[in-house]
C-alpha cells in the first residue's frame, strides 16, 4: 500500500507543482511586467512538491499498512 500511495501522491504533486509553477509564472508577468526570483522558485516547485507530497503519502501508506496489520491480529 506504502509503494502505491506514494506513486500516486507523486503524480499528484507533479500536478500541483505544474499548477503552481505556470500559475506563478503569468501571475508575475501579469502583474509586475517582468519575471524575478519568485518566478524561479514556482518552477523549483515542479521538484519539491512531488518529492514532498511522494514523502507524505509513504509514511500514510506506512502508518495505513500497521493499522491493518494490528486489526487482522
Amino acid at each position: 500500500m506504502a509503494k502505491r500511495l506514494t506513486i500516486i501522491m507523486g503524480f499528484i504533486g507533479f500536478w500541483a507543482g505544474v499548477i503552481y509553477a505556470v500559475g506563478g509564472f503569468f501571475y508575475d508577468l501579469l502583474t509586475t511586467g517582468s519575471l524575478n526570483w519568485g518566478t524561479a522558485l514556482a518552477f523549483l516547485a515542479l521538484i519539491g512538491m512531488p518529492l514532498i507530497f511522494a514523502c507524505v503519502g509513504y509514511i500514510i501508506g506506512m502508518m495505513f499498512d500497521i493499522l491493518i496489520d494490528l486489526l487482522k491480529k
